[in-house]
C-alpha cells in the first residue's frame, strides 16, 4: 500500500454513458497516460456509438459540490473543462479553480456532438470568455468555433480580412485578458493539410500537422483533449504537450473500434 504517487486531474463535463465523450472519455484517456481521474458532472447524455440525442442537465450547485468535496480531500494537478450546460455552471467553475492557480486549467467547452454545443448561447459565450477563459493555461477551439466566440468583439470590418489574419487578431483578443495560450485545433492550409497551432500573447509558439484520417469518429478531440491535460498535468509545457497528444491521439484513432453500428470510439488504452 501507498500514497497517491501519480497526478489527479479533476474534470467538469458531461457523462456520456458510451463511454466516447466527457468525463468517461477523459478519465480512460488520463489512466492511459499514467494520470488518475476524478469528476464532477454537469449533465447526463442520453446517446448511443451514433449520435447524442439529448443532454440532461444537473444543477450548477450540485456539480460544484461533488467538486469542493474532491478538492477537501486531494490534491489535483490539472483541470479540464469540457462542455457544460449554461453559463451557471461555467460561473461556478470559474469560482472553484480561482483558489488553485498553480494548477493547469484546460478548457475544452465546445462538444460538436452535443445537440446544443453552447455556440448559440451568447451568455454562455460571454461567461466563458470574461470569467473563466482568464483564468485558463490553454483554450482549446476550432476555427468555427473561434469564429463564433469572436462575434462578441468583432466589428464589421474586421470580417473583411484575410482568414488567418482574423484568427490572429481574434486569438490576441483572447490572450489580452489573461489567458496564458489558444490552442486551435483542425487548422487548415490552402492545400486542405491539418495542423493544431499554439498561440501565445506573442504568435504561434508551436505546431503539429497531422493527416485527416476517414473515420467517422465520435470523441476524436475529446482523446486529444484529454491526452494535452493529461501531459501538462504530468510536467510538460504546453508546447510539448501537444505533440505528445497528437501522437498519442493518432494512435487512438487509427486503432478505434466500432462497438455497435455507429461511428468509431478511440482506442484509448492502444499501445504499439
Amino acid at each position: 500500500m501507498q500514497n497517491q504517487t501519480f497526478p489527479l486531474i479533476l474534470s467538469f463535463g458531461v457523462c456520456d454513458p458510451v463511454g466516447a465523450l466527457g468525463v468517461q472519455a477523459d478519465v480512460a484517456a488520463f489512466a492511459a497516460l499514467g494520470c488518475h481521474g476524478l469528476s464532477a458532472i454537469s449533465g447526463m447524455m442520453v446517446a448511443d456509438s451514433a449520435r447524442v440525442e439529448h443532454v440532461y442537465e444537473l444543477d450548477s450547485d450540485w456539480m460544484a459540490e461533488q467538486a469542493r468535496a474532491l478538492l477537501e480531500d486531494m490534491p489535483i494537478a490539472a483541470f479540464k473543462v469540457g462542455a457544460v450546460g449554461s453559463a451557471l455552471h461555467l460561473a461556478a467553475i470559474a469560482e472553484i479553480v480561482s483558489d488553485y492557480p498553480d494548477a493547469p486549467l484546460i478548457l475544452d467547452p465546445f462538444m460538436s456532438a452535443l445537440p446544443d454545443a453552447g455556440l448559440d448561447d451568447e451568455e454562455m459565450l460571454s461567461a466563458l470568455r470574461s470569467i473563466l477563459a482568464p483564468q485558463a493555461t490553454v483554450l482549446m477551439l476550432s476555427q468555427p468555433e473561434l469564429g463564433r466566440m469572436a462575434e462578441l468583439w468583432r466589428d464589421g470590418d474586421g470580417q473583411a480580412a484575410s482568414g488567418d489574419d482574423v484568427m490572429l487578431e481574434d486569438v490576441a483578443e483572447l490572450t489580452s485578458s489573461g489567458l496564458q495560450f489558444v490552442l486551435i485545433t483542425g487548422a487548415r492550409d490552402a492545400l486542405g493539410a491539418c495542423s493544431n497551432r499554439l498561440f501565445d500573447a506573442e504568435g504561434e509558439v508551436a505546431r503539429v500537422d497531422w493527416q485527416h484520417l476517414p473515420g467517422p469518429f465520435i470523441g476524436a478531440g475529446n482523446t486529444y483533449s484529454a491526452a494535452f491535460t493529461a501531459m501538462m498535468a504530468r510536467g510538460l509545457d504546453a508546447p510539448s504537450a501537444l505533440a505528445v497528444a497528437q501522437e498519442y491521439t493518432t494512435g487512438a484513432l487509427e486503432h478505434a473500434q466500432r462497438f455497435g453500428m455507429g461511428k468509431f470510439i478511440p482506442n484509448k488504452f492502444y499501445r504499439p
